[in-house]
C-alpha cells in the first residue's frame, strides 16, 4: 500500500510544549503515524497487562486464529505466560521482540499511563480497549502524541482494529463472524460494526480491516484518518461508515468523502450509518462521547450531511451486506443515493438544529456530573473571579471545553449570552499551557465577542481562573454568562459539568461527585445503575418538538409501548431509531452493558417493565463477549422469576446465536424469536398496539 503524503497542519493558537516523546525528524508529525494502520499477517503483536483474565482469554483466541503474539509485559516481572515471554516493561519488550503493536488490556484508571509507557517505548501502533478512562488522563495523552510521529493510538473504549485478510486480531472482536474479503469498515460502536461485519460475511464480501474509532469523546484514530487508509488499500474496494451522535468526526468525514469523489474518477463505493436520530437532547447514550453538546450537529443533521457527499445512507446495518454488493456489482454509485433504507430510510424530516441554552437546566446525564448554579459560582468566588447573578442583554459567553477535532482543551466564545454557533468561535490550546499573561489567544478571544483592551487584564484573569477550575476538578465544561462593569468583567451565570469516569474508575474528585442528588433524577436511572445498566426513559417532553420544522403527525400515538433490551450502546440507539422508523414508539433506550450477565438481563427486564407505557419487551442482542446462550438463559430467568405479563420478542444474532435460539424455542414460554430485525420489528409493534 502507497500512502500519499499527508499535508501537515500549522499551529492554530500559541502552545507550551514539555519534551517530546520521540525522536522524530524535524516537520514530523502525529499524522505521519497514519500508515501504522494497516496491520496483517506481518503484525507483531505485544499485550501490556498480559497475565490478566481477559487479556489470557483474548490471547488464546487470537493466537489460535492466526494473530502473530509476541509476549507481553507484566511491570517487574519477568517468565512465561501460555508459552510466550513476560517482559518487565515496554522498553525492555521492545529491545527483545520488536512489536509492531500492543494490544492494552489494563483497567481504565491504569490505561493512561499504558499509553505512555508505549509511546516513550515508540510502539508503531498503541490499541486501547478500556472504557471509563477519565478524558483529562487522555487529554495529556493526546498532548504527548501530538509532539511525535512513532506512534499511532486507537481508541480508547474501542474493540480495537483486525485485518481478516492477515488474521490479525488487536481487540475484543468476536473472531466467528469475520471472513477475508474486500470491505473496510470504520466505526464508532462496537456492537454496530459487529452486525455490520456479519452482513458483509453473509452476503459473500467479507472485510479487509475494520478499525475501531470508539465511543469515548477523544478518539486516538477518527473517521477521516480510516477513510485515508481505505482510499490506498489495495485489499478494499468497498468502505462503511458507522456513526453515532457526539462531536464532529461524521461531518469532516462528509466533507472528507464530498472531496474523495470530486478528485477520483471512479471512486470505491461508500455506504454509512448514524445512530442516535432518537436520542434526547443533552442525555449520554451510554458511550462517553455519544453526546451533542450545544452547538454540535445532532445525528440527523450529521445524516444528511453524509448522504449529501455521496455516502449511501441505510437504517440498520443488516442491510449493508446486500446494499455493498450491488453498488460493488454496478461499479459505481448515485451521490445521494438511499436505495437501501427502506421505510423512508433515517430520515424524519428534521431540519433544524436545537439550540440549547447553556445556562438553562440539562438532563441530568450519566457518565458527566453538572453541579448546580450556585455551586459553580461558589466554585468561581473560591478563585477572586466577581459574580454578579442576574440576567443582562449585553452577556457574552465564555466557555472552557474539549475541542474533539483539536483534541485538545479550548475556550469557546460566543457574542451572545446563549452559545450561538452562528457567533461563537473556538480557541484550541495545549493541555500543557499554564498561563495565559500575555497570551495572544486572550486577544484573539477579546476581538471576537467584542471586549476593548482595557478588559484584557480581566479577561486573562477570567480565562485563567477557569483553566485552573477545569484541570484541578477534572471538568470538561465550565460555561460562564460575563457582563462587563467598566473595564471588568463579572459572571452573571455558569454551567459546570465534571468528568464521571474520573471518579468512578479512579476514585479522583471526590468532593465535587458529593454534590450529585440522586433524589432528583430518574429513580429507574438511578436503579439500573447500580446494576452497570445503562437506562434513559423516554418521555415526551425530553423531545424537541418546538425545535423542529416537521413533526410526524402520529409520532405521539402508543408513546412508550415497546421496551428495549440491547447489549451495546450503538445497537441500542440504533434499535430505537429503526423501531421507531418502522412506527413503533419506544418507552426507553436500555444498554446492557459489554460485560453483561444473566442476572443483569433480569434486572433489565424489571426495570423495563415497571414503566407501565409498555406493552411488549424488544430484546436485540449481537453477541461478542455478551454470548447469546447467556442472554437466553436471563430472558427465562425473567419470565419464570418476575412474572412477566408482557409479551418479548427476541432477536439474537453473533456468539452461540443457536445455541441462544434453540433454549428459548424450548422454553415453553410465550416468546417470539426471530434471526432478522425487519421480521423482529414488525412482530414487536404489532404485540405493542395490541
Amino acid at each position: 500500500m502507497v500512502l500519499q503524503l499527508l499535508p501537515k497542519r500549522a499551529p492554530r493558537t500559541r502552545v507550551r510544549l514539555a519534551r517530546c516523546f520521540s525522536a522524530s525528524p524535524r516537520g514530523a508529525t502525529y499524522a505521519d503515524t497514519l500508515p501504522n494502520l494497516k496491520i496483517g499477517a506481518h503484525t507483531r503483536v505485544l499485550f501490556q497487562g498480559f497475565t490478566g483474565r481477559q487479556a489470557t482469554a483474548n490471547v488464546k483466541e487470537s493466537l489460535e486464529w492466526g494473530t502473530k503474539i509476541v509476549g507481553g509485559v507484566k511491570p517487574g516481572v519477568e517468565g512465561e505466560h501460555l508459552g510466550l515471554p513476560i517482559f518487565p516493561s515496554v522498553k525492555v519488550a521492545q529491545e527483545k521482540a520488536r512489536p509492531d503493536a500492543s494490544a492494552i488490556y489494563v483497567p481504565g484508571n491504569q490505561t493512561a499511563k499504558a499509553i505512555e509507557e508505549a509511546i516513550e517505548a515508540e510502539i508503531p501502533l498503541v490499541v486501547a480497549v478500556a472504557e471509563h478512562v477519565p478524558i483529562h488522563d487522555i487529554l495529556r495523552i493526546h498532548s504527548m502524541l501530538q509532539t511525535q510521529s512513532k506512534t499511532r493510538l486507537v481508541g480508547a473504549n474501542c474493540p480495537g482494529i483486525i485485518s481478516a485478510i492477515g488474521k490479525c486480531r488487536i481487540g475484543f472482536q468476536p473472531l466467528p463472524c469475520f471472513a477475508p474479503g474486500n470491505v473496510g469498515i470504520v466505526a464508532k460502536s462496537g456492537t454496530l460494526s459487529y452486525e455490520t461485519v456479519a452482513s458483509t460475511t453473509r452476503a459473500g464480501l467479507g472485510q479487509s480491516l475494520c478499525i475501531s474509532m470508539g465511543g469515548d469523546v477523544l478518539a486516538g484514530t477518527n473517521f477521516v484518518d480510516a477513510l485515508k487508509i481505505f482510499e490506498h488499500d489495495q485489499d478494499t474496494e468497498g468502505i462503511i461508515l458507522v456513526g453515532e451522535i457526539g462531536g464532529t468526526a461524521e461531518m469532516d468525514a462528509a466533507e472528507w468523502i464530498k472531496e474523495y469523489r470530486q478528485r477520483t474518477v471512479n471512486p470505491k463505493p461508500i455506504m454509512a450509518l448514524v445512530g442516535g436520530l432518537e436520542a434526547p437532547p443533552g442525555r449520554i447514550m451510554g458511550h462517553a462521547g455519544a453526546w451533542a453538546a450545544p452547538g454540535e450537529p445532532d445525528a440527523q443533521a450529521k445524516y444528511q450531511a453524509l448522504e449529501r457527499a455521496g455516502a449511501v445512507m441505510v437504517n440498520h446495518p443488516e442491510k449493508f451486506g446486500e446494499g455493498m454488493r450491488t453498488l460493488l456489482g454496478s461499479g459505481a454509485i448515485r451521490p445521494g443515493a438511499n436505495s437501501f433504507s427502506g421505510s423512508g430510510g433515517q430520515k424524519r424530516g428534521f431540519h433544524t438544529m436545537r439550540r440549547v441554552s447553556p445556562m438553562s437546566k440539562p438532563a441530568q446525564q450519566k457518565r458527566n456530573l453538572y453541579i448546580k448554579q450556585f455551586q459553580a459560582l461558589d466554585i468561581l468566588k473560591e478563585k477572586s473571579i466577581p459574580v454578579v447573578e442576574q440576567n443582562s442583554p449585553s452577556d457574552v459567553f465564555i466557555s472552557i471545553s474539549v475541542d474533539r477535532t483539536a483534541l485538545s482543551p479550548c475556550i469557546v466564545a460566543s457574542t451572545s449570552a446563549e452559545l450561538d454557533p452562528a457567533h461563537s468561535r473556538k480557541f484550541p490550546f495545549s493541555y500543557r499551557e499554564t498561563g495565559f499573561e500575555g497570551s495572544t489567544l486572550i486577544s484573539d478571544v477579546a476581538s471576537h465577542v467584542g471586549l476593548s483592551s482595557s478588559s484584557h487584564t480581566s479577561l486573562t484573569n477570567l480565562v485563567q481562573s477557569l483553566w485552573e477550575i477545569f484541570r484541578e476538578k477534572e471538568a470538561f465544561v465550565l460555561e460562564t454568562r460575563v457582563g462587563v462593569s467598566g473595564e471588568n468583567l463579572e459572571v452573571h451565570g455558569a454551567r459546570f459539568g465534571f468528568d464521571d469516569a474520573a471518579f468512578r474508575s479512579s476514585g479522583r474528585q471526590q468532593e465535587i461527585h458529593a454534590l450529585r442528588n440522586t433524589a432528583e433524577e430518574a429513580p429507574e436511572e438511578v436503579e439500573a445503575e447500580k446494576d452497570g445498566i445503562v437506562y434513559v426513559k423516554y418521555v415526551s417532553s425530553s423531545k424537541p418538538s418546538e425545535c423542529v420544522t416537521v413533526l410526524i403527525a402520529n409520532r405521539l400515538q402508543g408513546e412508550g409501548s415497546i421496551g428495549t433490551l440491547v447489549n451495546g450502546a450503538g445497537l441500542a440507539m440504533n434499535t430505537v431509531d429503526a423501531l421507531t422508523i418502522h412506527g413503533g414508539h419506544c418507552a426507553n433506550f436500555l444498554d446492557t452493558g459489554g460485560k453483561a450477565t444473566s442476572e443483569t438481563v433480569k434486572s433489565s427486564f424489571r426495570i423495563i417493565c415497571s414503566d407501565p407505557r409498555v406493552n411488549a419487551v424488544f430484546v436485540n442482542i449481537f453477541g461478542g463477549l455478551t454470548r447469546c446462550d447467556m442472554i437466553a438463559e436471563g430472558i427465562i430467568m425473567a419470565f419464570r422469576d418476575l412474572e412477566m405479563q408482557v409479551p418479548v420478542v427476541v432477536r439474537l444474532r453473533g456468539t452461540n446465536e443457536e445455541l441462544g435460539q434453540k433454549m428459548i424455542a424450548e422454553s415453553g414460554l410465550p416468546l417470539h424469536a426471530f434471526d432478522g430485525f425487519e421480521d423482529a420489528a414488525k412482530k414487536v409493534i404489532g404485540l405493542a398496539r395490541k
